[in-house]
């Protein structure tokens, strides 16, 4: 059985795919090193589109049009701008009946995109671009610490990493939030209480990492303009040793956190990325794994908190569980030393 894997890693290599939500311009190349906060894309969204015939205008035939187009595509223009205009005496122009970009050119016409919001898509990590998706975004190559979580409001952003934490079961204590976490990637306990997202806002933050959450609370950390991610879900939940011990070393480091929505399909995760220098890439880690001895494993359960263990084995034959369902079960050991079984669907290897 294929086992579901959650990457907590002090060092790995990662390719993450940037995409534009429409088709758009490439601003970068490949081989380029770029930063989170460079643009690697744009486009516009919400946008009409103005066919306009040139060589009708013109009075010419489209294949001679071409000739006296004078922007190109993507080229932006402002009202009244000229197009494209004839030579001679009695020279004709066309102009740009609104502001735009020029999207399309060919047969004589050309296509005018107008109105809409422009959209920047940002490289969100420090890394180098790796391959360009013709109009839609890249991919790009990183090496840090990969911690990723369960549930993230669809936000990303990047800042310093900040703590309010002093242990791993905390409960997010209201008084901690002040000026010195201003503009911080703040890493908290449990939240129940929805004035944190507020006051967040307020200071502002660039980031709430939490242990959980109560799930009263999801309308209120959806709507936040700043990502919010749960590394171990919805009720009151202790961060796991190991991505606990991943973030509190890592104090005071610029960090990327994309609090993006979980696609099981698609391999998609909330996550958090550090990038770290290296002399030596270390390899890419498998989004595939089989059950195996020795493995670390995180134990979900939705009734208790998740905990940490080490596969001993996976037992060969089905068992009855005290729901009555049939199912594989592992041997797991415990951080504590205790040994228990469970269903291969209730761990995820940690790796």
């Amino acid at each position: 059985m294929l086992a579901s894997i959650v990457h907590f890693l002090p060092l790995a290599t990662i390719m993450r795919k940037r995409l534009l939500p429409t088709n758009g311009r490439i601003l970068v190349g490949v081989g380029q090193k770029v930063d989170p906060a460079d643009i690697v894309a744009e486009t516009v969204v919400g946008h009409k589109h103005l066919l306009i015939d040139i060589a009708g205008s013109l009075g010419i035939s489209p294949r001679r049009a071409a000739a006296f187009i004078k922007v190109k595509r993507w080229h932006k223009v402002s009202k009244g701008e000229t197009l494209a205009e004839t030579d001679g005496l009695f020279a004709r122009e066309v102009i740009a009946p609104a502001d735009g970009r020029v999207v399309v050119i060919g047969g004589g016409k050309l296509v005018l995109e107008t109105g809409g919001s422009p959209v920047e898509l940002l490289a969100g990590i420090y890394g180098v671009v790796t391959e360009i998706i013709p109009e839609r975004g890249v991919v790009i190559r990183a090496t840090g610490s990969v911690i990723q979580g369960l549930w993230g409001n669809g936000q990303h952003d990047t800042g310093v990493l900040m703590s309010v934490m002093d242990k791993a079961d905390d409960v997010f204590d209201l008084t901690r939030l002040d000026v010195s976490v201003r503009s911080g990637i703040i890493l908290g306990g449990h939240v129940d209480n929805p004035a944190v997202f507020k006051i967040a806002a307020e200071l502002p933050v660039r980031g709430l990492i939490l242990s959980s959450m109560s799930p009263a609370l999801l309308p209120h950390a959806t709507h936040q303009p700043y990502p919010v991610m749960l590394l171990e879900g919805f009720g009151q939940r202790p961060i796991n040793s190991i991505a606990y011990k991943l973030l509190s070393t890592n104090l005071k480091r610029v960090i990327t956190l994309n609090a993006s929505a979980s696609d099981h399909q698609q391999g998609d995760r909330p996550e958090i990325f550090i990038s770290l220098p290296v002399s030596q890439e270390p390899p890419e880690p498998s989004d595939i794994e089989t059950f195996l001895p020795g493995q670390t494993l995180r134990v979900v359960s939705l009734t208790r908190p998740a905990r940490i263990g080490t596969l001993l084995r996976v037992n060969p034959s089905q068992v009855v569980l005290p729901n009555g369902l049939r199912a594989k079960t592992a041997d797991v050991q415990l951080e504590t030393g205790e040994q228990i079984a469970v269903p291969l669907t209730n761990l995820e290897v940690l790796g």
